[in-house]
C-alpha cells in the first residue's frame, strides 16, 4: 500500500506507483472522488517488435521529485530494449490539469521506431456502472464521462497527436481490457463504448541513434465537455513541459517562502522539511479538507479508506503548517469545522471531503446503554490548534469570524461533558478509535480545548465566560494528577476503563500518553512526565535493527511478530516524534539538542526515495507499512523540525549571550 508519487492541487490529486501508472485519481476534492480506486492506468513501450509494460521486471526505475516541487521525476531504464525514459509528471498549480511528458533515449547506433502507450482505466464516481469513453475527432483526444464528472486525454510528439487507439469494455463478461490489445504495438480503433470501460492511446515518434525524442500526455478534467475542451486546448497552445516547468518554478516559490535557520540539520532532513509541506498541500482541499491519506490499497483490507477528515489529524496537521509559517493554507479547516459541528457542539468521527458525516464503526449504544459515538480529543484540539494559530499569526478579524460558531460551541460542550464520578471528561473512545474509556491523551486535549477557548473569550472581552472555561479547565487537570497518574508505577497511566461497575487502570504502556506535556497539562520539566517518557522511550522501543517506537505495547494491527521483547509493536513515524519533541523541549544544550535531532535523521532514513512516509514501518524489513504517505507522519515531522529549529535558536543565542557581572565593584 504505497503511493510513491503524489501531486494536486487542492481540487485535483493524482497517485502514481513507482511503476509510473496511475493509481488514484481525486476530483473535485481531494479525497473524494476517487475515479480510479486503485486499479492500474498503465504505461507501455512498443520499439523494434517488442513490447513492455513499465511494470515488467526488466525495467529499472528510480523516482524522485525535483527539489522543493510537486514535479516528479522518473527514470526508467530497460537494458536489453537500449531504452532509457526520464518522465516528468506534475498537476498544474491552478487548474485541474495533470501533465507528462516523457523523454526517450535510444541507446543503439540505428534509428528507432518508438511507440508508448497510455492506458485509462476509470470508474468515475467511484463506480463502474455507466461511463462512456469515446473519441473525439475535433481535436484528436480520449475522452471519458458519467453525469457531471469529464475526463479528456490528449499527447503530442514531434510525428502529431494521438496517433492510435481503441476503447472498449474491461472486466466484464471476459473482457480483461484495451491494454491487452496494445501488446502488439497495434489499436483496434473503436471509437465509442460505454459501461465498464476502458481506453489506450498510442504515440509514435522517431528516435535517432543515440540521440532522444520528447512526448507528451496530459488530461484534462471539468464538469463538461466545453471546459475539459477549454483546457486541453490551453495545454496544446502552452505546450505541456513549459506549463511543468511554470508548475516547478510556483511550487518551489511556495515551499521555500518561509525562510529558517536549521542549525545541525542534514541537507536530506531539510529536503523532507520541505516535501512534507508540500505533500501535505497535495492531500490538503482548497475548501478547508485536510485528509488522512489517499492510498486507496487499503480498501483490501477493510473495504474503507483513510480518504476523510479526522478532526484531530487535521488539527495537528494544521498546527504544524501554521507553525511552518503556511496559515493560509489551514484556515478553511477551521471553518470546515465550525461548518460540521453538531448541534450539541462536538465534532464527529471523522468527516468526508465536501463536509458530510463519514463512515464509523463506534455504536451509539453499548451494553445497553446509549453513548455518543465520538472522540472527545478531536474537539478540544481543534479549539487548541485555532488559538495556536491566532498566536502565532495574529489575524483577530478570521478569529472573530469563528469565535462563535466555533469557539464558544464547542467549549460548552467540553465544559458540560464531564463524568460526575472522577470530575474527568466522560467515556469516549480514544485517538486511535479501538476502545472506549477515559484515556490521558483524550482529556489532556480537550484541558487544551478549555484552556483555548478561555483565551479566545478574554481576547475578546468576555470575562465571565473565560473565567468559567479557566476554571473547568482546571477542575480537568486537577482529576487528572489525582486519576490518571500511577505512584507506583511512577507514571501516567493510558486510561481508565469501566469494568463491573467500577473504574480500572489501563496500564498499558502507550505513546500517546505524551498528550499530557503537548497540550500544556504539565511542562516538560516535571518529574512525572520525565519519568513517564523515559518509560515510553525505553518500554516501546523497537529492538530491530530498524528501530523507532511502538504505539503501545502489543499493538495488533498489522503486527508482525510475537516477541513482544524485540518490536512491542511497528515503529510508528508519528510516535517516534513524539519521543523526540520531548528530548527537544527538554534540551539544555546543544550536545542535548544533537542527540535528540537523531530522530528526524531516523525519519529521513526510512523516509521512500521519493520523500513519501508511511504510517507505520515493517520492524524488520523497514519497509511501509498501511497507508503511504500518511499526512500526520508528515506533519510530525515538520512539527518536530520546528521545535528543533526553534530550540536550536534559543540555544545558540543563550550561549552566545555575554555573561552578567557578579559583583558591583565600585558601587557607591
Amino acid at each position: 500500500m504505497t503511493r510513491h508519487i503524489a501531486i494536486g492541487n487542492g481540487q485535483l490529486l493524482v497517485n502514481l506507483d513507482s511503476n509510473s501508472y496511475i493509481r488514484d485519481i481525486y476530483y473535485p476534492y481531494v479525497g473524494q472522488y476517487n475515479h480510479v480506486g486503485g486499479q492500474l492506468c498503465r504505461f507501455g513501450i512498443w520499439i523494434d517488435g517488442q513490447f513492455s509494460w513499465l511494470d515488467n521486471p526488466a525495467w529499472h526505475k528510480e523516482s524522485r521529485y525535483a527539489d522543493s516541487t510537486l514535479v516528479a521525476i522518473t527514470e526508467a531504464v530497460h537494458s536489453s530494449l537500449g531504452i532509457r525514459l526520464v518522465i516528468y509528471d506534475g498537476v498544474h498549480q491552478r487548474e485541474p490539469i495533470l501533465l507528462r511528458t516523457v523523454e526517450v533515449f535510444n541507446e543503439w547506433d540505428n534509428e528507432r521506431e518508438v511507440r508508448l502507450f497510455f492506458h485509462q482505466d476509470l470508474s468515475i464516481g467511484e463506480s463502474e456502472v455507466g461511463d462512456t469513453a469515446a473519441f473525439l475527432p475535433e481535436n484528436g483526444s480520449l475522452f471519458h464521462y458519467k453525469r457531471n464528472f469529464y475526463f479528456m486525454f490528449n499527447g503530442w510528439s514531434d510525428s502529431g497527436g494521438i496517433a492510435q487507439y481503441s476503447i472498449g469494455i474491461k472486466r466484464f463478461g471476459g473482457a480483461q481490457g484495451t491494454w491487452v490489445d496494445a501488446e502488439d504495438g497495434h489499436l483496434m480503433g473503436n471509437p465509442i463504448s460505454q459501461g465498464s470501460v476502458d481506453s489506450t492511446a498510442g504515440l509514435t515518434t522517431l528516435v535517432p541513434a543515440k540521440a532522444s525524442a520528447k512526448l507528451a500526455y496530459w488530461m484534462s478534467v471539468g464538469q463538461n465537455l466545453q471546459s475539459v475542451q477549454s483546457l486541453d486546448a490551453y495545454v496544446r497552445e502552452n505546450r505541456p513541459e513549459k506549463l511543468l516547468r511554470r508548475a516547478a518554478v510556483y511550487w518551489e516559490g511556495w515551499a521555500t517562502k518561509v525562510k529558517h535557520n536549521y542549525g545541525g540539520m542534514s541537507e536530506r532532513a531539510i529536503r523532507l522539511f520541505r516535501h512534507s509541506l508540500l505533500t501535505i498541500r497535495t492531500q490538503t482541499d482548497i475548501r478547508g479538507a485536510i485528509t488522512a491519506a489517499n492510498d486507496s490499497d487499503i480498501l483490501q483490507y477493510n473495504r474503507d479508506h483513510y480518504s476523510y477528515v479526522w478532526p484531530r489529524d487535521g488539527a495537528m496537521i494544521a498546527l504544524a503548517v501554521s507553525d511552518a509559517g503556511y496559515p493560509e493554507l489551514v484556515e478553511p479547516f477551521f471553518v470546515f469545522c465550525a461548518e460540521g459541528l453538531s448541534p450539541e457542539g462536538y465534532l464527529h468521527h471523522k468527516y468526508n471531503p465536501d463536509g458530510t458525516v463519514g463512515s464509523s464503526w463506534h455504536p451509539y449504544l453499548s451494553e445497553g446503554a446509549p453513548q455518543l459515538p465520538i472522540q472527545i480529543d478531536e474537539t478540544g484540539l481543534v479549539l487548541h490548534a485555532f488559538w495556536k494559530l491566532y498566536e502565532q499569526h495574529g489575524d483577530i478579524a478570521f478569529a472573530q469570524s469563528l469565535y462563535k460558531p466555533l469557539v464558544v460551541r464547542a467549549a460548552k460542550f467540553l465544559a458540560s461533558y464531564l463524568d460526575p464520578e472522577t470530575g474527568l471528561p466522560s467515556p469516549c473512545y480514544d485517538l486511535w478509535e479501538e476502545r472506549h474509556g477515559i484515556y490521558t491523551y483524550s482529556v489532556s486535549a480537550v484541558h487544551a480545548g478549555l484552556m483555548a477557548a478561555s483565551n479566545f473569550c478574554r481576547l475578546f472581552g468576555n470575562e465571565e465566560r473565560a473565567n468559567r472555561f479557566l476554571e473547568v479547565a482546571d477542575n480537568v487537570k486537577a482529576a487528572i494528577l489525582k486519576h490518571l497518574w500511577d505512584e507506583e508505577e511512577g507514571r501516567f497511566i493510558r486510561g481508565l476503563y469501566r469494568s463491573g461497575g467500577a473504574w480500572v487502570k489501563d496500564m498499558t504502556l502507550e505513546s500517546s500518553i505524551y498528550g499530557i506535556a503537548a497540550f500544556g497539562v504539565l511542562p516538560t520539566t516535571d518529574p512525572r512526565v520525565d519519568k513517564t517518557m523515559r518509560a515510553i522511550s525505553e518500554g516501546l522501543l523497537v529492538r530491530t535493527h530498524v528501530g523507532g517506537i511502538a504505539r503501545y505495547y502489543n499493538d495488533y494491527y498489522f503486527q508482525r511478530t510475537g516477541n513482544l521483547n524485540e518490536a512491542p509493536g511497528n515503529p510508528w513515524i508519528i510516535c517516534t516524534l513524539w519521543v523526540a519533541d520531548w528530548k527537544i523541549e527538554s534540551a539544555t544544550s546543544l550536545e542535548e539538542l544533537e542527540a535528540a535531532s537523531k530522530t528526524i535523521e531516523w525519519v529521513a532514513d526510512h523516509a521512500l526515495k521519493t520523500g513519501m512516509l508511511p504510517e507505520q514501518l515493517d520492524p524488520f524489513s523497514g519497509s511501509p507499512l498501511s497507508v503511504t504517505p500518511l499526512t500526520w507522519s508528515h506533519a510530525t515531522y515538520v512539527a518536530t523540525c520546528m521545535k528543533y529549529i526553534n530550540k536550536y535558536k534559543e540555544l545558540t543565542s543563550t550561549s552566545s549571550r555575554p555573561q552578567q557581572e557578579t559583583s558591583m565593584v565600585g558601587k557607591g
